[in-house]
């Protein structure tokens, strides 16, 4: 009996599948396994040859190991100090990302004009790009750009979900984008102190760039990076997968105990606790913050108002050294307040893990944003930013080894928690109760209301626990200019070249002097003493 090449071929493939299987049970998961290759090489006169390659590939599973420890994923941005040439070739790899972003809107723009479906998913786009062959988009490697494409897939996915929920708002990838970040995984890249190498296309010279700052996480467990551009500057997004934080011996969190979190504009958080103990985070700090921001940019814009270029002109370069300016302030303003949001989130999960709480009940309030309420309330809510506050909260109280859920928060703050009562809502700070004659902090009997609720608006809890112990104070954003006499803010009124935060208010034109010689009714005062009075 004469073997065909057939034959040949499936022997060979059948033992390639049992040394693969040998090897993946004699080596545990993250090992190195046997990736073979099998193929077959034509020759003249109809001979062909059949090749095996055999090549040593790390064999990282798809999902986590169930029994495997807690992990989460943390972030942390890093500035990087470039020369002009390295700058060059990090807006060209930036741009070349926009370039593969662009390519993918016109490609599915061509097959809707021949009735095709479009391309959504990773493994389409990974196919279109290989048809592309390498070196298409200058230094771009092949890694890069694949993150390009999964940034695509996966907000086409997103707006696909939307719209199948019934939301109208959401929208497909349709815009093209300049600058497109570019993500790498790890052993993709290499990482040694300051320094990092970003990998590039084939044949192109190596790129090492210098971080600002050392990474706040262990090499070992840095798991991506990200070239991001943001405000005029370019950083580092570097990605780490840490183990959940274990409790002290007799520190461990209780089960049985849950606390209440009210969200809200002039108190981020409002924590109350299951013996009566509260947490309330002051955040007026970030109120003003948002609203010195904003009469900045009115004045700034009112100033350069006559300057803009019209439609369809092009601007001067003092109009593009006036934008780069706006785009600089506007991302300081925006790291700030996110800033000042870490902190505020960072008090809350500590509070949580002193009093042994395992599980934070947050009321969910996004349905007001849903609501038309004018422009000036709409800018509040905005300003508000409240899904970064429980995105923030989640992330924290995940690292700590709290669990955290959404709870209705409607009509807990017209809720006696002494009585259980409806009274009408109170418009200032003091919850007071007509029926039961009870006291108390509205934001913090909120906060005790929502923690007997459940999600799904399933049946609640036992009576809850009337906030009337110590409650714990903490102010966030103190880090913002003018929130201390210590740190001027110089947007306030005063001058260009003046920091006059922390001295009297300033007096409009053709108003009357506070000086002794100008005010006949002012005859107080001698030297040194103060001759104005605060409001």
């Amino acid at each position: 009996m004469v073997s065909t090449p057939t034959d040949s071929l499936r022997v060979v493939v059948s033992a390639a599948r049992a040394t693969l299987l040998r090897c993946e049970r004699s080596h545990s998961r993250r090992t190195a396994r046997p990736v073979v290759e099998v193929g077959i090489r034509r020759r003249p006169r109809h001979r062909c040859r059949i090749v095996v390659r055999v090549r040593l590939a790390l064999l990282v599973p798809r999902r986590r190991d169930p029994t495997a420890p807690a992990v989460v994923h943390r972030t942390a941005r890093v500035g990087l100090r470039l020369t002009p040439a390295q700058r060059r070739r990090c807006f060209g790899l930036l741009r070349s990302a926009g370039d593969v972003w662009a390519c993918i809107l016109e490609i599915n723009n061509w097959r809707q004009a021949r009735g095709a479906a479009p391309l959504a998913g990773y493994q389409e786009l990974c196919r279109e790009l290989t048809r592309a062959g390498s070196g298409t988009f200058a230094d771009l490697d092949t890694t890069g750009a694949r993150s390009v494409l999964r940034r695509f897939s996966d907000a086409w996915f997103a707006a696909a979900k939307r719209r199948a929920g019934g939301d109208d708002r959401g929208r497909f990838p349709r815009r093209r984008r300049l600058l497109v970040p570019l993500r790498w995984y790890h052993g993709t890249f290499t990482l040694h102190g300051r320094r990092v190498r970003i990998p590039t296309a084939q044949g192109a010279p190596p790129l090492w760039l210098r971080l600002a700052r050392d990474p706040p996480y262990p090499a070992g467990q840095i798991r991506s990076i990200t070239l991001i551009y943001d405000a005029g500057r370019i950083f580092l997004d570097v990605t780490a997968e840490l183990p959940v934080a274990a409790s002290e011996p007799g520190t461990a969190v209780d089960p049985d105990r849950i606390a209440g979190v009210d969200l809200g504009v002039i108190h981020p958080y409002a924590v109350s606790g299951p013996d009566g103990q509260a947490l309330l985070v002051s955040g007026r700090a970030l109120r003003a913050e948002h609203r010195q921001h904003l009469t900045d940019t009115k004045r700034r814009s009112r100033a350069v108002a006559r300057r803009a270029p019209g439609r369809g002109e092009q601007g001067s370069r003092r109009w593009r050294r006036y934008r780069r300016r706006a785009r600089r302030v506007e991302g300081r303003h925006r790291r700030r307040i996110r800033q000042a949001q870490h902190e505020a989130a960072k008090a809350v999960v500590g509070w949580a893990v002193e009093q042994r709480v395992s599980t934070l009940r947050v009321g969910d309030p996004r349905g007001v944003l849903r609501i038309d309420a004018g422009r000036r309330h709409n800018l509040r809510l905005r300003q508000w930013q409240l899904g970064r506050l429980i995105r923030i909260l989640a992330d924290k109280a995940a690292a700590a080894g709290i669990k955290m859920q959404l709870v209705d928060e409607r009509g807990s703050s017209s809720t006696c928690p002494s009585c259980l009562r409806r009274v009408s809502k109170p418009r200032g700070r003091v919850f007071a109760c007509a029926h039961c004659r009870h006291l108390g902090h509205r934001d913090l009997i909120a906060a005790a209301i929502i923690a007997t609720r459940t999600p799904g608006g399933g049946p609640t809890a036992p009576r809850p626990a009337v906030p009337g112990g110590a409650v714990t104070h903490r102010r966030v954003g103190r880090h913002l200019p003018g929130a201390g006499r210590s740190r001027r803010d110089p947007r306030r009124c005063g001058g260009a070249g003046r920091l006059a935060s922390g001295g009297p208010p300033c007096q409009p034109a053709g108003s009357r002097s506070l000086d002794k010689g100008e005010d006949p009714h002012n005859t107080t005062g001698g030297s040194g003493e103060r001759l104005w009075t605060p409001h």
